[in-house]
């Protein structure tokens, strides 16, 4: 077993309506930030609701929205240039993966002598970094607690990872409401990618007693939203479950650590744009098939929690029962099945297999594998 090792860092708050709280919590660490803030939250309202209790607390800020191409270098040299002129006391993140990454990687060397490109290239960063609270707008970030930010190398497209220092953010706010501007879609793939996330966290080579615990709460929560609750006694609304489950699965895999579909996600849609979710949720169940053969155990306990599995079914019989439960999922709900659905080519999979190989959470997945056994992975889901 991997050694146990707990920091209580970041401060974490999660409930209805706390995002009216974010110019009192913001005091805490400054009064002049930078908040990058996805554009889309200005169309559905969310960006008043940020910017209207900074102002009553008196908070000095300027917001940074040109994220349009992701968390690529290009934009985070922007987003850093910015900030140092502006001598920011801390970054308020709003946003999805990209809007936390780019805030992210802008803290962790915002007082470092070397260029950007000098860590993208595996050095990693030597004094403490820039506060950053993060304020998620869906239900689950990969590495929102992660020692590892991932960008997108402007110069070739791929997926690199910038070390951390130390924890990044200070703060990370969750409120259920904001995840209710998503589509019935992007929920569904985003509840299948957090299961996803979920279960790789427990069959990784790092998974430790306390991840597992913290996954099998979440799946279990995971389980009431998708598929409500065996008991009248849980009435506690889908999208603060989705919520609560996705904490619970990003904080696992900050503990544990990411696996094949979350990599290879991570990867293609840094080259190609494609969403992470829906890339996520078609590997999920061969992921599963795969790890069924040295880690059948795990996935039995996974499908049992669910409720995927009755309690009394044999552990070929959960596994089954598991990829059944997830291929079900991605049909009612209308999503794409296969990788080519997604109008991506084997080619260029390939490359995102490279690329993937390429990465330092090649040594923490449940088993050995190569490039080419991703490939293999990607070519089976095409």
């Amino acid at each position: 077993m991997a050694d146990f090792i707990f920091k209580i860092s970041p401060n974490i708050v999660l409930g209805s309506y706390t995002i009216t709280r974010i110019g009192q919590y913001a005091q805490e660490y400054g009064s002049k930030f930078m908040l990058i803030i996805d554009p889309m939250l200005k169309e559905v309202g969310i960006a008043d609701k940020i910017l209207q209790p900074l102002d009553e607390h008196k908070i000095d800020f300027f917001t940074f929205d040109e994220i349009s191409n992701g968390a690529n270098t290009s934009t985070i040299e922007q987003a850093l240039t910015l900030a140092r002129q502006a001598h920011v006391h801390g970054i308020i993140a709003v946003g999805g993966a990209k809007t936390i990454n780019i805030a992210k990687a802008v803290c962790s060397i915002f007082y470092e002598a070397h260029d950007l490109y000098t860590f993208i290239d595996g050095a990693s960063p030597s004094v403490a970094p820039l506060p950053l609270i993060c304020i998620p707008t869906t239900m689950r970030d990969p590495f929102i607690f992660s020692s590892f930010t991932p960008v997108i190398d402007s110069r070739s497209n791929k997926n690199k990872l910038i070390k951390n220092k130390d924890a990044l953010a200070k703060l990370v706010l969750f409120d259920p409401n904001l995840s209710l501007t998503l589509t019935e879609n992007q929920t569904a793939s985003m509840s299948i990618e957090t299961l996803c996330l979920a279960t790789e966290s427990y069959i990784s080579q790092k998974a430790s007693f306390f991840s597992d615990m913290i996954v099998e709460k979440g799946v279990e929560l995971l389980g009431y939203a998708m598929d409500g609750s065996p008991s009248l006694t849980i009435t506690t609304p889908a999208e603060v479950l989705l919520t609560q489950g996705g904490c619970m699965a990003s904080l696992a895999s900050a503990m544990s650590a990411n696996g094949v579909a979350s990599m290879l996600a991570q990867t293609i849609n840094a080259r190609y744009r494609i969403s992470r979710s829906l890339v996520s949720s078609i590997l999920f169940p061969y992921v599963i098939e795969d790890a069924a053969k040295f880690k059948a155990d795990r996935i039995e306990k996974i499908a049992k929690i669910l409720r995927a599995a009755p309690e009394t079914a044999s552990t070929e019989e959960s596994i089954t029962a598991l990829c059944e439960y997830v291929r079900q999922k991605i049909a009612k709900n209308n999503l794409p099945a296969r990788l080519k659905d997604l109008s991506i080519s084997i080619d260029q999979l390939a490359l995102a297999a490279e690329d993937a190989g390429e990465l330092d959470l090649m040594n923490t997945l449940p088993r050995s594998m190569t490039s080419d056994d991703l490939f293999d992975l990607l070519k089976l889901a095409f």
